[in-house]
């Protein structure tokens, strides 16, 4: 089979995902999950949630590009992108699982934009009565 591609999406960041069979390495950036974080060991749980709930974490490599945004947003757009190649990948044994996990919806909060007159989006300066 040849690689099955998918886009995760979080706040700013993205995530490109290329997911094919083989023996489990995880290559972000051109550098492995483990450096890529650091030490960060929950976000790194995090990425791994789609393999791990559908047990395919020793059968598939994962190729990803991240750009935009911090590190906990790109790696909840890496694992958004994860869940959708996964779901490619085989759909019928898959897609209940990640569906359940709530891992194949995209979570649409982003920044407020300011408003002009406001410090912040919603902020207001500080009143002075006298």
């Amino acid at each position: 089979m040849s690689k099955i591609y998918a886009t995760g999406k979080r706040k700013t960041a993205v995530a490109k995902v290329w997911l094919k069979p083989g023996s489990g390495k995880i290559l972000i950036n051109g550098i492995g999950l483990d450096e890529w974080l650091g030490g960060h060991d929950s976000i790194k749980m995090k990425v791994m949630q789609p393999l791990v709930i559908t047990k395919q974490d020793k059968s598939v490599d994962i190729t990803a590009v991240t750009l935009g945004g911090g590190y906990s947003a790109q790696a909840d757009a890496l694992r958004s992108g994860i869940a959708k190649a996964l779901n490619l990948f085989d759909r019928e044994a898959f897609r209940k699982d990640l569906k359940v996990a709530g891992l194949l919806t995209r979570d649409a909060r982003v920044v407020e934009r300011k408003k002009y007159g406001k410090r912040k989006a919603r902020r207001s300066p500080q009143f002075s009565k006298r």
